[in-house]
């Protein structure tokens, strides 16, 4: 008598020994029998049945008539409802855990036992972020900014506590003037609010020696997130949103900055929340439609989904597409870096001219964020406009060889190099050397000769005596070295003395057949830096 041999083929997913099991679903994907029959009808039954009483339970409200003809299979399922209902919530927290502890291995690179800074308002994501991490046994911190904004925030700050001592993990809470910090910094509050929750949880994390600072975004505020930029003006560094993991970010280049919650729909967080039975606080500002992002959320997009009712996975889905691109030209700006850049100086940052125009609009809009982020790191999102523009100044600088840029950054042209910096008064002068053009550089100082003078930044100005006649001749008709000249020692009235230009002073350069010229003029036609000319050393007698 001939045996039935039946195959069932699951998809083959690395099982984590911490996760709770289910029971009822199989795990073996090779059964024989009549046993493998009745294991695989056993198994699957109550999900088929999950399936067609899950929607039926949340959103078909059946009246009296509805059901009249069908009362025996309503009381079929409501007699199934209760084990039906565990038997979907306990698939709903496994499936949840087994992709959030994938995307923390993979994508985040958290080890469990080094501590973790958890950024928790105790809303439905942050809580969610919150239980999910506790779950899968990693060290936690729980940081809650105080903001002060709101009348609940008290009530709120002390869910949070409540939450962080049931799991035994310690609390870390801060008040914070929001107002006053943004009008101390030209801010909005809500970017003021968000500035001071990175500081802060940047802050917990250095002082716990965290591996990590983990937020609560989701795949809904990726969305939204893409969409400001667009409608704002952004290149591909806005059009590809947030990332899981970011390190180096704007708030350190040790401690790495993840979202673990990013591929994660909102719908899909609010179900985890109901079925593990927790309470999150609700901010009702989250419904102002006077604020930008919320405008987006409750009306741009619900009017968007009547054009394309999954709008938002293709937005969510274009980022993804785009932060790829973004990593390739992040590659390859890094090598350009290396080539571009002279000197980086603390506020300021130069670049090779000619070197920089080599490279393709790309490279060079990615070197230039680059440079931002580090002269700038809380400047957030720098618009598409600032940065054509520097593009523009690179390309064809104007004759005034400085532009202002954006958040208080300019472009100063010096020769060859580009400097991009917050302050052009502090930008270093050891290129060149220089007396002090007020106060005591305006005396004049003695020149011994034989001897020298010390003028500091490794400078020094010497003088010297040959008596060679035919050396002497040769000597001064070579004037291809700009920092040594020979005058006629006779000819010349001591003693000699070096002091800053004065307004009004003149001299005769060579090939001017004895003709004075502006001392200013020569330095503007020779190209003199413009920081360098008040200070230049001159030799006078």
């Amino acid at each position: 008598m001939m045996g039935i041999e039946l195959v069932v083929a699951l998809p083959r997913k690395r099982r984590v020994t911490s996760y709770p099991s289910i029971s009822g679903i199989m795990t073996s994907s090779r059964m024989r029998s009549g046993f493998s029959l009745w294991a695989m009808v056993s198994a699957w039954c109550p999900l088929l049945a999950a399936t067609i009483w899950y929607p039926w339970r949340c959103s078909i409200k059946p009246t009296r008539r509805s059901v009249s003809t069908s009362s025996s299979t309503i009381s079929i399922f409501s007699g199934m409802a209760a084990p039906l209902n565990r038997y979907l919530d306990a698939i709903i927290v496994f499936t949840m855990l087994e992709r959030f502890h994938s995307i923390l291995q993979q994508k985040c690179h958290i080890e469990s036992a080094k501590p973790v800074v958890v950024g928790v308002s105790g809303g439905p994501d942050s809580l969610c972020l919150l239980d999910l991490m506790a779950r899968l046994g990693y060290s936690l911190v729980v940081a809650h900014l105080h903001h002060g904004l709101r009348s609940e925030a008290g009530a709120d700050a002390e869910a949070v506590g409540r939450a962080a001592q049931a799991l035994g993990v310690p609390f870390e809470l801060q008040q914070v003037d929001v107002p006053a910090l943004a009008q101390a910094n030209s801010l909005s509050i809500e970017e003021a609010a968000r500035v001071a929750r990175y500081r802060f949880l940047f802050e917990q994390a250095r002082r716990w020696e965290a591996q990590a600072v983990a937020v609560a975004h989701t795949a809904d505020d990726q969305v939204e997130t893409v969409l400001m930029h667009l409608l704002r003006g952004a290149g591909l560094a806005g059009l590809k949103g947030m990332q899981v993991y970011a390190l180096p970010n704007a708030w350190s280049r040790e401690i790495a900055l993840i979202r673990p919650l990013l591929e994660f729909w909102r719908a899909e967080i609010e179900g985890y929340i109901q079925q593990r039975g927790l309470q999150p606080v609700i901010d009702q500002s989250n419904f102002d439609t006077k604020i930008y992002r919320n405008r987006l959320r409750h009306e741009l997009i619900p009017y968007l989904q009547q054009y394309n009712p999954g709008v938002k996975q293709v937005v969510w889905r274009t980022a993804a597409a785009l932060a790829g691109d973004y990593q390739a030209l992040e590659k390859a700006s890094a090598a350009a870096w290396d080539v571009c850049v002279l000197s980086q100086v603390p506020g300021a940052v130069a670049f090779s001219l000619a070197l920089l125009r080599l490279e393709l609009p790309g490279i060079q809009r990615m070197l230039l964020r680059r440079a931002i982020s580090l002269l700038k790191p809380g400047l957030r999102d720098i618009d598409f406009e600032a940065i054509e523009r520097a593009l523009a100044f690179i390309s064809t600088p104007p004759h005034t060889g400085q532009m202002d840029l954006a958040a208080g950054l300019r472009l100063l042209l010096e020769g060859d190099r580009l400097w991009l910096s917050a302050w052009l008064e502090d930008l270093p002068g050891e290129g060149w050397p220089q007396v002090q053009p007020k106060g005591a550089g305006r005396q004049p100082l003695a020149l011994p000769v034989p001897g020298e003078i010390d003028l500091g930044n490794g400078w020094t100005l010497a003088g010297e005596t040959h008596s060679a006649p035919d050396l002497l001749a040769k000597a001064v008709s070579n004037t291809s070295d700009c920092f040594q000249a020979w005058v006629d020692e006779a000819s010349l009235p001591a003693p000699l003395s070096v002091r800053c230009r004065l307004p009004g002073d003149r001299f005769s350069p060579l090939g001017m057949d004895g003709q004075s010229l502006k001392l200013s003029d020569f330095m503007i036609n020779v190209k003199m830096p413009r920081r360098a000319r008040a200070g230049w050393p001159l030799v006078v007698s």
